[in-house]
């Protein structure tokens, strides 16, 4: 029986080929010798730029020759026969009128793709285990046996059970200042005044926090109709940090379950900026940097960083 990979290819193309091909790779490098070396060997500018045109035009026409006849021999190689060991279905390959039927190629394909798709999903798999995907209470401190029940999952809750949760979160913070309004049916809006270092206006679907802005304790927080203004960004960049960080514990603290547990990590994550100009950097030991205070606060730990020695 023949070989299976020489069925279809010319052999003596393939080697020339082979050859062809390191000729290129010689091609090429003497194109980078010639721009690494620069200008040389010559007693004025002027003969020196023209000997380096002239012998850096020589080397990228010996580039289009070898790629040309690279070209050239690619087409005399010839297509190898696709009789990969597949089982029974190698037979399918000796169909003639493959053209009209490409069954086996068809087939080879979805081999191809089936085991591209199996090893990045254990890349994937490896990634996400390493990753701790339970955003419980714990990190917070709050001991396993005092957890409360998980409430129902669905999105749409009680606005007496929101008002609830939201009173009770209030009292726990004193320094900190929740004022609840509805000016949209039922999804709930918190104006969040921490002490007289800034605000943080909250959006929420239910108890779900969809988005949060924080200004400075000066800035104007409504429109001129009066609403809280949940489009208009803060004129201070150190507030504008803190909202990026604040989008990303968003993204930390989920746990679908309990959405009060959320709501109540979130806030104590968030009361740690009272001391915002106050608390030094944990890595650097400074105050500023960049002329910006530590914005960033370790989800878990609650301590200060400036937002590139968090890293």
């Amino acid at each position: 029986m023949a070989d299976v990979l020489s069925v279809g290819v010319n052999l003596e193309a393939f080697a020339q080929a082979i050859s062809a091909i390191q000729a290129l790779r010689s091609s090429v490098s003497r194109v980078f010798d010639c721009l690494k070396d620069g200008m040389r060997n010559k007693e004025t500018l002027e003969g020196r730029e023209k000997a380096f045109i002239a012998h850096f035009q020589d080397n990228l026409h010996s580039v289009n020759r070898d790629l040309n006849e690279l070209e050239r021999l690619s087409n005399l190689v010839g297509k190898p026969s696709e009789n990969h060991p597949l089982h029974n279905s190698g037979l399918l390959s000796l169909d003639p009128v493959q053209d009209k039927t490409p069954l086996y190629s068809q087939l080879l394909q979805a081999y191809k793709w089936s085991n591209k798709l199996q090893y990045h999903a254990g890349l994937a798999s490896g990634l996400l285990n390493q990753q701790s995907l339970k955003r419980s209470a714990n990190q917070m401190g709050v001991s396993a046996k005092r957890r409360p029940k998980a409430q129902p999952t669905t999105l749409v809750l009680p606005p007496q059970y929101v008002d609830d949760v939201i009173s009770r979160i209030d009292r726990m913070f004193p320094e900190m200042s929740i004022h609840l309004s509805r000016p949209n049916g039922t999804s709930a809006m918190l104006l969040v005044t921490l002490g007289k270092v800034l605000k943080v206006i909250v959006v929420m679907r239910s108890l779900f926090i969809d988005r949060t802005i924080v200004k400075g304790y000066n800035e104007n927080v409504h429109t001129e109709d009066g609403k809280l203004d949940i489009w208009s960004k803060s004129n201070y960049q150190v507030f504008q940090k803190v909202t990026d960080h604040a989008t990303t514990a968003l993204l930390h603290y989920q746990l679908p379950q309990m959405p009060d547990v959320v709501v109540r990590s979130f806030m104590t994550w968030l009361r740690s900026y009272m001391k915002l100009f106050q608390a030094p950097c944990q890595r650097c030991g400074k105050f500023l940097q960049d002329g910006l205070p530590p914005t960033w606060r370790d989800f878990r730990t609650l301590e200060a960083f400036h937002d590139t020695c968090r890293q």
